[in-house]
């Protein structure tokens, strides 16, 4: 296996020390993976079986990167501009709907 080196200031690697219970290198590796897995889905519009796998064990997928498209957009304005009930428990909201 290849080992990496990355520069960073002294302040910066000092704030990574109060995480101790982060394994620093394997969250460079899984966010390394990720653009390289991005920058080939955007490429070709698909991924393999062993980057979809590796999404999977992450819970992560390349459209998760993706920006929302204008027409989502404005149908959530629309959807936030329009009439809502309020109720004031839990107990009111279940008695509205049977």
């Amino acid at each position: 296996m290849t080992s990496l080196t990355l520069s960073v200031s002294e302040e910066f690697k000092n704030k990574l020390k109060e995480f101790l219970w982060v394994n620093w290198s394997e969250v460079a590796r899984e966010e390394t993976i990720k653009k390289l897995i991005f920058e080939n889905y955007l490429k070709i519009g698909s991924i393999t079986d062993e980057e979809w796998e590796f999404c999977e064990k992450i819970d992560w997928h390349p459209v998760d990167e993706l920006p929302l498209k204008k027409e989502f957009i404005e149908k959530m304005k629309k959807i936030k501009r329009g009439k809502f009930n309020k109720y004031n428990s839990v107990e009111e909201f279940f008695a509205k709907i049977k």
